[in-house]
């Protein structure tokens, strides 16, 4: 009997970010309250991050509570209802249930009609990985609309006496809507991994080591290890998205990488020959490190404050445990 011939689905020709929304705990933490932790200084965390302050969530501050405040916002800003969200997908490292998916929570509260929904690990380039995964569900026809969701409670998975990582992480949400086009608005991603690098960003202790009584498991990493590999390793990856998309970075209006540490995005600023005209998000001094949300929250800010404008050109990168990596050019909403 021959094969059954299949029905090709079909989408949109292309996709596009329409909306953009964030949320930032209330609680602000400056380095004053981070130094009753470890032997340090304030000069001493500015000039080694950029870190002036950050924000941490409080008990009632949820992954669920912040990606739906992040969600709804994104939502708004792209002018439809929740309705119209046919796939959810969540980017985190700290939503500590195994299963069912923080995403099935979060498409339901929101309103959604049985949305497709589900989480990914992909560390700090969660969102790249999830703006890809998203954008080939509208190509390929299995969503007309896409909420793509970074978010983090890392001051959960902080040790406050660790003096070479207390002060990096922070909360936060971070949300897009992905919607279809008839344009190029997202160019092809240059993503991948390293994972013989794996332990250099790392939890100190797996889940199913951990006893109760032990200290809690905390993120650790090899700090020159990582600055290294960022600023030489990730500066090729993104001149590599740069030229997937055909352009150059005197095309760039906006550079927002991962916001990891200052020092990092200068280098890579530096590396890239960004003209001086290339808007470069540095939005860690006032939110520390959120991983998967740092995109997304420094895209919103960006645009809030005028630094961007919506159809501008901007690159994004995001890196980090794993090593994982995902960098793309996109049109911001």
């Amino acid at each position: 009997m021959p094969p059954a011939s299949l029905r090709a689905s079909r989408g949109a020709p292309f996709a596009r970010l329409a909306g953009v929304g964030g949320y930032r705990p209330s609680r602000v933490v400056p380095n004053e309250e981070i130094l009753r932790h470890i032997d340090s200084s304030d000069e001493w965390i500015r000039s080694r991050s950029g870190i002036v302050t950050r924000h941490w969530a409080d008990p009632d501050e949820t992954v669920a509570e912040m990606a739906l405040a992040a969600a709804g916002k994104a939502i708004a800003s792209a002018g439809i209802t929740a309705e119209q969200i046919e796939a959810v997908v969540v980017s985190t490292v700290s939503h500590f249930s195994q299963t069912p998916a923080i995403a099935t929570e979060i498409a339901h509260r929101l309103g959604t009609d049985k949305a497709a929904a589900f989480d990914i690990s992909a560390a700090c380039a969660g969102f790249g990985y999830g703006l890809t995964i998203g954008k080939g569900l509208i190509v390929d026809g299995s969503a007309g609309h896409v909420l793509v969701i970074g978010v983090e409670r890392l001051s959960d998975l902080t040790d406050r006496t660790d003096r070479s990582t207390a002060f990096l992480f922070a909360d936060g949400a971070g949300a897009v809507v992905l919607g279809p086009a008839q344009a190029p608005a997202l160019g092809p991603t240059v993503w991948g991994s390293e994972g013989d690098k794996s332990q250099v960003i790392r939890q100190t202790v797996p889940w199913d080591e951990y006893q109760p009584g032990d200290k809690f498991p905390a993120l650790r990493q090899e700090g020159q290890t990582v600055f290294r590999w960022a600023v030489f390793e990730m500066a090729k990856v993104a001149q590599q998205a740069l030229d997937a998309a055909g352009i150059t970075a005197q095309d760039l209006d906006v550079f927002i990488p991962h916001q990891a540490n200052m020092r990092i995005i200068d280098s890579m600023v530096k590396t890239l020959k960004l003209p001086e005209h290339v808007a470069v998000a540095r939005d860690v001094e006032f939110s520390g490190n959120t991983s998967a949300a740092s995109i997304p929250l420094a895209m919103e800010r960006m645009l809030e404050t005028g630094q961007a404008r919506s159809g501008d050109t901007a690159l994004v990168i995001g890196f980090g445990a794993g090593l994982v990596y995902a960098a793309t050019v996109v049109t911001l909403p």
